[in-house]
């Protein structure tokens, strides 16, 4: 075993760099955290490449004497706590005192800063953990900390940093996220020396959602209150039905700051559960204000998670805060002017180009140009699902499979019904098929969708009226980088003003009323890292798995025509055994197995079923 040493504290720095600066947003994170808590009313962010090459934040808080600007480099050293037991009564956004020296230890790091009532202000230079000068300057009061060069000491590091672009998307939502809980602090971000967005100093959280989210958004949400003992919520919520395909605007504060909190997340799911539809996420901006000794803030280097002392009681506040603040929201709505209802959705007709979107599926998989006869299916019993056939060896994994031929012919699968409007009953020559109708409507969806998308063939419908959909900075981004992408899969989207885009073609398969829905789906998906376009084939796979969810949401039970038209699309398709996740799209009881269970058959039993 090596000798015991105390490291030095260049390196201390650096390991406990490596617990704060996990990527630069970490570093936009602390300094702005230290503007704040300074009180200031004014933060302005800028960075370039992604915040490799610069990371200026600048307040006009109280800014620090000489002194205090020396001890600030210090490991350990903090103005917020004194004791151990404060911990318990942290209000602040920092209080460890680690983040200036581990960033100092990474970084060129210039440091200036003037207090109030001071002549001069102080500047420190670090580069990579070497104090090179400290000497008066002239500044306003408040504090500018301007990083470079980052990782350069400690190239292993720079390495593990993603795209400029996922970094800069990092920054971005960082910034609005301390934005949007200090509405009262003026903030400007600027990337690459243009402005990302400038928000002044706003009433209210509405205003400043509609500053950095759009007013699109802030057209979308409720206000919620409420106050149970030391809990108080305020904030903003979604209308129900109102949902987005990833979390990104689901945000919780806890006495002010930006936290990610399981038990928070989990009450906010749970009070939409009946009101949006599953897999989707509610829009919430929520504020949840506690005694500061009920929750942990200490659980993690970066102070994103924490933890409540009593979980149950902060999550039934929350549900029931929520619940009641849709109700109240509900009953206090204006009504509606009386109109005409809305013409009921067609059931699934494959064959015909009567309706929108659902009738849209002429051009389906056909592999035969007759009708068709489906294949057997093996018997099972009624809690074993067909399970897809395995892919040939050597085949990409979830790719599709072409199944036996089909016998030309008729479909002898005769209609019986429905049961509770999800699954179709078909009595055949073998026996009994029970079939959900929705999962056949994705599976044909799906590898039509696949096809076109792989195969460069979507079709597109120019709209006669193009949809505005205004966007927040990081999804405006993403529609700009990815114009081409959306172009080749049936969106045309053209720039029009700051975030503001107006869609102006759609595919023929989507309802112009549902594609700006579509497409904020499609921006989640590809800001989740879900949808790449450098790698077509499973973005092509991924696009069309969700686009048949969308599109089959709100089918209704078909009648007996078009039942037996769902059945030849569907055994036109390659895998009709399962629906795009996996799940069997039909089962089939045979005429041995139902009379095993009927007790036919046998001696002194009665006669066979059949």
């Amino acid at each position: 075993m090596g000798v015991i040493r105390v490291l030095p504290d260049r390196v201390a720095n650096q390991i406990a760099a490596g617990e704060v600066i996990e990527r630069p947003a970490s570093i936009v994170k602390e300094l702005v955290e230290n503007g704040l808590d300074a009180g200031a009313t004014r933060v302005e962010v800028e960075f370039s490449q992604g915040g490799r090459s610069l990371i200026r934040v600048e307040d006009n808080g109280r800014g620090m004497s000489r002194d205090d600007a020396l001890l600030s480099i210090e490991r350990h050293a903090t103005s917020k706590i004194r004791e151990a037991t404060d911990l318990d009564r942290v209000i602040s956004f920092g209080f460890r005192g680690e983040a200036l020296p581990s960033i100092a230890s990474v970084s060129h790091f210039v440091l200036r800063s003037r207090a109030d009532g001071e002549e001069v202000g102080t500047e420190i230079v670090i580069d990579g953990g070497k104090l090179l000068h400290v000497r008066d300057c002239g500044m306003p009061v408040g504090t500018r900390i301007v990083v470079t060069r980052l990782f350069n000491s400690v190239p292993a590091r720079r390495k593990f940093l993603k795209s400029d672009r996922t970094e800069a998307g990092h920054i971005i939502q960082c910034t609005r996220l301390y934005a949007l809980a200090s509405p009262g602090v003026a903030f400007n971000l600027i990337e690459d020396r243009r402005p990302v967005f400038q928000s002044p100093v706003c009433p209210d959280l509405l205003e400043r959602v509609s500053e950095i989210f759009g007013r699109q958004v802030a057209g979308l949400v409720l206000p919620v209150s409420g106050t149970e003992g030391d809990l108080r919520i305020e904030g903003l919520l979604g209308r129900p039905g109102v949902g987005r395909s990833t979390r990104h605007e689901m945000i919780t504060f806890v006495n002010g700051r930006p936290v990610e909190s399981r038990t928070l997340a989990y009450a906010i799911l749970e009070s939409y559960h009946t009101l949006i539809p599953k897999g989707r996420y509610p829009v919430a901006f929520l504020f949840l204000s506690i005694d500061p000794a009920g929750v942990d803030v200490n659980v993690h280097p970066s102070k994103r998670e924490i933890r409540f002392r009593d979980d149950p009681r902060v999550r039934g506040f929350t549900i029931r805060t929520i619940l009641n603040g849709l109700r109240q929201s509900e009953a206090t709505a204006p009504k509606a002017e009386a109109r005409p209802a809305p013409p009921e959705r067609p059931a699934f007709r494959p064959e015909t180009g009567a309706a929108v979107p659902i009738d849209r599926l002429a051009a389906a998989p056909d592999r035969s140009a007759a009708a068709v006869r489906p294949p057997p299916v093996a018997t099972r019993p009624p809690s074993a699902p067909v399970r897809p056939p395995d892919p040939p060896v050597g085949a990409a994994h979830r790719e599709a499979v072409v199944a036996p031929e089909p016998a030309a012919g008729t479909v002898d699968w005769i209609h019986l019904g429905s049961l509770k409007g999800i699954f179709l009953l078909f009595e055949t020559g073998q026996g009994l098929v029970l079939l959900d109708h929705r999962a056949a409507a994705q599976r044909i969806w799906f590898e039509r969708l696949l096809r076109e998308f792989r195969e460069g063939e979507v079709a597109g419908q120019r709209l006669l009226f193009p949809i505005p959909v205004e966007l927040d900075p990081i999804a405006s981004t993403i529609v700009v980088d990815h114009l081409d992408f959306l172009l080749g899969h049936g969106f045309e989207v053209a720039p029009f003003g700051r975030n503001t885009f107006r869609l102006e073609s759609v595919p023929v398969w989507l309802e112009p009323e549902r594609a700006e829905a579509f497409l904020r789906d499609l921006i989640g998906l590809i800001r989740q890292g879900s949808l790449s376009s450098r790698k077509p084939d499973l973005a092509a796979e991924e696009l069309a798995r969700v686009a048949c969810r969308r599109l089959t949401e709100s089918l209704r039970s078909p009648g007996t025509e078009e039942a037996t038209e769902l059945v030849r699309a569907l055994f036109r398709c390659g895998v009709p055994q399962a629906d795009p996740a996996g799940r069997p799209t039909y089962i089939e009881l045979d005429s041995s197995e139902l009379s095993r269970r009927f007790h036919k058959g046998r001696t002194g039993a009665g006669e066979d079923l059949f």
